[in-house]
């Protein structure tokens, strides 16, 4: 495995580069404070992600490296991981910069942040019966001595902190307390003693702080105690990740493949806590030189910022937004009707994700309904969609079910609903062994006039009513034979791995997406070499493959135009004369989190698009279930590209991504204002003839 990739930006830093992004938007003046604080809470879990997928990921090749002894990719993987180390550093002071000017903001709006050092003798009284009747029960000390295996006592999602007891003339004793947040709101309001104007808020850490004594008392005699947060974070993976060669794995020793299984990664803390304590902390996590332990403020896990409450006024947060009704759903009695008469193409958040559980809600129910087949990668808490599919069961229809028990950090989640589903009666398939399967398909069966006919859902975004609310995706309802016909051929492919199945309208991974999508280019690349305009629009979450970036350098070298929306991860480098200079591509975080994928091809005028659940990574090309459907209705085909149109010329969430992936803002000029989520509301609510609120 060679790390060297000519022009290929390293696929980590360029992530590293996208949190920096949501890290501007908590210092965003123009954002609503609360929403700001959230923004903070949005790069925390992005970085906790980091960390057990990608950090742990390099570790993985260094250790494999050495075993190989390859000196050379030692070196480099070596150099890399001591950038992502000087990037994170980086960012970890900027953001502290940041929460202390939220902090102070949010005491102009008469809302304070107050903790054990700024307390008046009401609030101190109030906390501590707080403590004592809602806190401490859920507080159960572990005592460190030999027998404890911290890393397995350690959950990576919670926050902990480090005691130590001081009890002269004996040693120290050392004990860890989790934080409950997941018990109690971390953000605890105190009741107003006297004016209702100002607001104040203590974190559950401070309260635990101020009453760490409370906890020990009557079991330790001790005259100090010193308590320090601390966050572990753990390699996510619990088999060698499918990126790495399986080559380098089978040579490796029992041993060394032991080393690269769920270890800690990375360990966050107090700054303050002192170096002897630090090394205790470090040894018993059992840390090397290539894990990350990074000093920082008081605070652990503010990702629970994401749930940051506001307590002011309204607007010190965004309006909610008003989901808009598809008039092509409204003009007919059934969802069947309507997409009888045409497809129908919705964009969540701005569309109502309740027009997609309304169509299984009368799949339910509706009698001339025989089958419902599903495909689910991420699924709500609470889904009303998995309850109609049980509705379905009793109803006598037929359902079957494929979830992905391999969905990082949905794992547990999924296999509790697989259990649920398969007690209802519902067929329930557990995937494929070697391929994740992050499809997002729906396929309906329904006996019309003596003749099946089937109702086909493509979307490229997960069917869950909670992420529906905040990510945007395209959905896509059709009764085309062709294409309804091939969606129910990939519940075939999945069921029955190794027959083979054609697929001429659909992009189906690991079938023939690659191919297909290699040869649109190659179209691009023919017309621009006939001096003939050529251009390709591209909308992903990460662009590194490096097959497909080779390919449009190559475009790029051609004459083809390639404009690209890639919000994560990005590997190739534009504006490269010679190589890429013909490639343009931003980036947009803002309110909701752009996660459709699209691709537009020119076609000498005629354009082609597609939407997809497939990524532009080696893993979504090679390695998964991911399904990419033409759009071949025109006016639905229009909206896709006045939609792109409108986020490439987005002046005001946009940054570009340049050579160093700097994230610089799109100079406006004398341009006008655009923020393309605004705009793209603004463009649905006219089409649907819809009048904002």
């Amino acid at each position: 495995m060679n790390l060297k990739k000519a022009n290929c930006f390293p696929k980590e830093l360029s992530w590293l580069s996208f949190n920096e992004r949501v890290l501007q938007e908590a210092a965003d003046p123009t954002n609503p404070v609360v929403e700001r604080l959230r923004f903070l809470g949005i790069y925390s879990n992005n970085m906790d992600e980091f960390y057990r997928v990608r950090v742990a990921d390099v570790k993985r090749l260094i250790y494999i490296y050495l075993a190989e002894n390859d000196h050379d990719n030692v070196a480099l993987t070596e150099q890399l991981m001591e950038d992502i180390h000087a990037k994170v550093l980086q960012l970890t002071k900027r953001f502290h910069k940041i929460y202390q000017q939220l902090v102070k903001e949010l005491a102009r709006y008469h809302i304070f942040l107050i903790n054990g050092e700024n307390i008046n003798q009401y609030q101190a009284d109030w906390i501590k019966e707080y403590f004592r009747d809602h806190v401490i029960c859920h507080i159960t000390p572990i005592m460190l001595d030999q027998k404890v295996d911290l890393i397995k006592r350690l959950n990576d999602t919670a926050t902990y902190f480090f005691v130590r007891i001081h009890r002269p003339p004996k040693s120290p004793l050392y004990a860890i307390v989790e934080m409950p947040s997941q018990a109690i709101s971390r953000f605890v309001v105190i009741p107003p003693e006297k004016s209702k104007k100002n607001k104040y808020i203590i974190l559950l850490d401070d309260i635990i702080r101020l009453h760490i004594k409370d906890i020990f008392k009557g079991f330790v005699s001790f005259n100090k105690i010193e308590t320090y947060s601390f966050k572990m974070t753990r390699d996510a993976e619990y088999s060698i990740n499918n990126e790495i060669d399986e080559s380098y794995v089978e040579k490796m020793s029992d041993s060394m493949k032991q080393r690269l299984v769920a270890e800690p990664v990375r360990c966050l803390y107090d700054s303050h806590m002192p170096e002897d304590m630090l090394k205790a902390l470090t040894k018993r996590l059992n840390f090397s030189s290539y894990d990350s332990v990074i000093a920082g403020g008081p605070y652990r896990n503010f990702k629970d910022f994401i749930r940051f409450p506001n307590i002011g006024r309204s607007y010190l947060e965004n309006p909610p937004l008003q989901p808009i009704h598809a008039s092509a759903f409204a003009a007919f009695d059934t969802t069947f009707d309507a997409i009888t008469h045409q497809d129908i193409l919705l964009y969540y958040p701005y569309h109502r994700f309740s027009h997609f559980t309304e169509f299984i809600r009368q799949a339910a129910f509706d009698p001339k309904v025989k089958h419902i087949r599903l495909n689910v990668y991420r699924i709500a808490s609470r889904s009303r969609i998995i309850n109609s599919l049980i509705d379905a069961v009793a109803n006598g229809k037929k359902v079957t079910v494929v979830v992905e028990l391999k969905a990082r950090f949905d794992e547990q989640a999924n296999i509790n609903w697989s259990k649920k589903m398969t007690d209802a009666g519902i067929k329930v398939i557990l995937g494929i062994a070697s391929l994740k399967i992050h499809s997002k398909l729906c396929v309906v069966t329904r006996e019309e006039k003596g003749q099946q006919v089937l109702y086909a859902h493509i979307g490229t975004g997960n069917f869950n009513e909670t992420t529906a609310e905040i990510y945007t995706d395209f959905s896509f309802f059709t009764r085309q034979e062709g294409i309804a016909r091939e969606a129910l051929s990939v519940f075939d492919l999945i069921q029955y791995p190794y027959s083979q199945i054609r697929f001429d309208h659909l992009q189906v991974s690991p079938i023939n997406a690659r191919e297909k999508i290699t040869a649109l280019v190659e179209e691009e690349i023919k017309a621009a070499k006939q001096g003939k305009s050529a251009e390709i629009t591209l909308k992903i979450n990460n662009l590194v493959d490096p097959l497909l970036i080779k390919l449009l350098y190559r475009a790029s070298q051609s004459g083809v135009l390639i404009r690209a929306i890639v919000r994560g991860m990005c590997s190739l480098t534009p504006g490269i004369k010679g190589l890429s200079e013909n490639i343009f591509i931003v980036s947009i975080v803002d309110r909701f989190l752009e996660h459709a994928r699209v691709m537009v091809f020119k076609n000498k005028g005629k354009p082609k698009v597609f939407i997809t659940s497939a990524d532009w990574m080696t893993r979504n090309m090679d390695s998964r279930i991911e399904v990419g459907c033409p759009i071949y209705d025109k006016k639905l085909a229009k909206l896709i590209i006045d939609i792109l149109d409108l986020q490439l010329k987005d002046t005001v969430k946009s940054r570009l991504i340049d050579q160093q992936q700097q994230n610089r803002y799109i100079k406006r000029g004398n341009k006008r204002k655009i923020r393309s989520q605004s705009a793209t509301y603004r463009y649905l609510s006219d089409l649907e003839g819809q009048q904002l609120k």
